[in-house]
């Protein structure tokens, strides 16, 4: 008796839970008022991301082609970082502009510093 009220419940208990699941939105729903926007902010940070990896990379094996350009990569890189905030904020007021402008700056200062960490020592 007490086996069968305890499946009867496990019954319910799950008929409950599935239930619910129907009422809950999509998964990927896109949760921001810009997702334009934010698949810009969200591709610069991964550009940052990547740059800094690569350089990394470089600094450890030792192949950066001068201390000078270790410098220079180096505030590339951390423009960039520094403009990913901006670019968020401009995307959660939904300034479309000022989004790309920054995502522009992010990726030209990425790029910068990824080819100076590709730089070979002479």
């Amino acid at each position: 008796m007490i086996h069968n009220r305890i499946l009867y419940l496990g019954i319910v208990l799950i008929a409950l839970l599935g239930a619910s699941s129907l009422y809950a939105g999509p998964i990927d729903s896109p949760g921001h008022a810009h997702q334009d926007n934010a698949q810009l902010v969200h591709a610069a940070n991964h550009d940052v991301d990547q740059a800094w990896e690569i350089y990394h990379r470089a600094a450890l094996g030792g192949t950066v082609a001068s201390p000078a350009l270790q410098a220079e990569i180096e505030q590339h890189l951390h423009e960039a970082r520094t403009l990913v905030p901006q670019a968020q904020e401009a995307a959660d007021r939904g300034d479309d502009r000022q989004v790309e402008e920054l995502c522009k700056q992010v990726r030209f200062h990425t790029a910068q510093a990824i080819a100076g960490s590709k730089e070979q020592k002479k």
